[in-house]
């Protein structure tokens, strides 16, 4: 199964200032694995038009996880979601295949193969990454039965990230079920994404430039304040600040994951106003 990818824009090169060619959305490269340090991060897998992919998200109520819009948008039939930390060390994946993969899963074949299920929603302003003053990468996954046992994770409070007047002073954490780019043991040496293991991951990046919609940070496990970034299936994990959520993985500019990450900020007004609907 292959990662949720998303391709950006060369018109949001030039945007945001910057010369680097942008590549799909990025698994945690360097970091630490998570364990039980963030048990409210899942993983989700959900089927399209183009067929299986798998992102991150967070339970923020007991029914309502959040995660990015391009982990919810045209999904067919359900969206699995799993809190485990750890999916596989090595293939195959456990993940059910659907039994009718141009429908997508059913709450009857997840429930039957012990896995949450849930229903996806976008954001109606989503963007599709076309328009960077109202990028709106976000989505939610509505669970059909409550989680009663895992905390929710907490959102920041609405401008939290105005706040901030040094982002490269300022240290977040972003958390999610990525791929971990690395060399392999055998063959050609140039670091490239693994699939496995595949398990939650949490990697601490400082702050690189805040824009109304996006907050980005320099993730690389090789710089003095950090210790990775996020990669291929971070997609839609959690961005946090000072112990609440403050972002949703959104995209990467290198395909090693060594580079600038960017984040869907869910502390502003048009975001707020829309998961409210959902009681948040």
């Amino acid at each position: 199964m292959r990662a949720r990818l998303l391709t950006l824009l060369a018109a949001v090169v030039a945007t945001l200032g910057l010369v680097a060619p942008i590549s799909p959305v990025q698994a945690s490269t360097g970091g630490t694995v998570d364990g039980n340090t963030h048990p409210n991060v899942a993983l989700i897998a959900f089927y399209d038009s183009e067929g299986r992919f798998r992102c991150s998200a967070t339970l923020v109520s007991p029914t309502v996880l959040l995660t990015a819009a391009h982990c919810t948008s045209g999904t067919l039939g359900k969206t699995l979601v799993t809190f485990d930390s750890v999916i596989a060390l090595a293939p195959p994946s456990p993940l059910p295949v659907a039994g009718d993969v141009t429908a997508g899963y059913t709450a009857a074949e997840l429930a039957a193969a012990g896995y949450l299920s849930g229903t996806a929603y976008t954001h109606p302003e989503y963007s599709d990454f076309t328009d960077l003053d109202n990028w709106n990468d976000i989505g939610v996954i509505v669970l059909d039965q409550p989680v009663t046992t895992i905390a929710p994770a907490p959102l920041a409070a609405v401008g939290a990230a105005d706040a901030i007047k040094q982002p490269r002073k300022t240290l977040f954490t972003a958390v999610g079920y990525g791929t971990e780019v690395r060399q392999a043991e055998t063959g050609p040496q140039k670091p490239t994404p693994m699939s496995y293991p595949l398990l939650r991951r949490y990697v601490v990046m400082p702050g690189q430039k805040i824009t109304p919609q996006i907050i980005q940070t320099n993730g690389n496990e090789k710089d003095p304040f950090g210790t990775g970034g996020t990669c291929f299936g971070d997609s839609g994990g959690s961005l946090w600040l000072d112990g609440a959520v403050v972002g949703v993985t959104s995209y990467g500019y290198t395909s090693n994951c060594r580079y600038i990450d960017g984040y869907q900020r869910v502390d502003i007004p048009v975001v707020r106003t829309w998961l409210a609907r959902f009681g948040l």
